[in-house]
């Protein structure tokens, strides 16, 4: 059986490393970049944890909780770059299992959801980050896998210059063609 998880980030590059980084971990990921559509899809997708951000666009962070809390049991780990007194002791009133400042380790959410799940991360199929990033790597994407000083993983942007443009693509230069 496949844990869940929903990400609900409004930030799109932080949402689509946190979904590379903990699907490596063999978690099924879904995103929400705001309040309504993360109580939308949390209806059809059954998380079994739920992190969600404090600040969204549409809503606070805790409304969404309230109303998934309504109809979905869960877990739920907050991610905030608002490390406030108040916003942590509300999480704690309502029963926020953990609670994560931006920028954290990618690691430390991932042991976060594998603590709630009640499962051990060496056992999680996929462990391996750099597996994971295999066939983004090989794709045509704009973006490119880069490890962190704290081996943390995240999704960095490919700057092009006008050179970068003219220059044949790798597979080119490998395949002569």
């Amino acid at each position: 059986m496949v844990n869940k998880v929903l990400v609900v980030e409004d930030e799109q590059q932080l949402a689509e490393n946190l979904q590379v980084y903990l699907s490596t971990q063999g978690l099924d990921v879904r995103i929400a970049h705001d309040g309504a559509d993360g109580i939308g899809q949390a209806e059809t997708f059954a998380p079994d944890v739920m992190v969600f951000d404090y600040r969204l666009p549409d809503m606070e962070g805790f409304e969404v909780l309230d109303a998934v809390r309504r109809n979905r049991t869960c877990h739920f780990v907050l991610i905030t770059g608002h490390p406030t007194a108040e916003v942590c002791e509300r999480a704690r009133q309502l029963g926020v299992s953990h609670i994560l400042f931006k920028p954290f380790p990618l690691a430390e959410l991932a042991r976060a959801i594998c603590d709630l799940l009640g499962i051990e991360r060496s056992a999680r199929p996929g462990a391996s980050p750099s597996q994971g990033f295999v066939e983004r790597r090989q794709s045509k994407t704009e973006s490119f896998p880069l490890q962190l000083f704290d081996g943390s993983w995240v999704l960095a942007d490919r700057r092009r210059s006008k050179s970068d443009a003219l220059a044949p693509d790798d597979d080119q230069m490998l395949t002569g063609e």
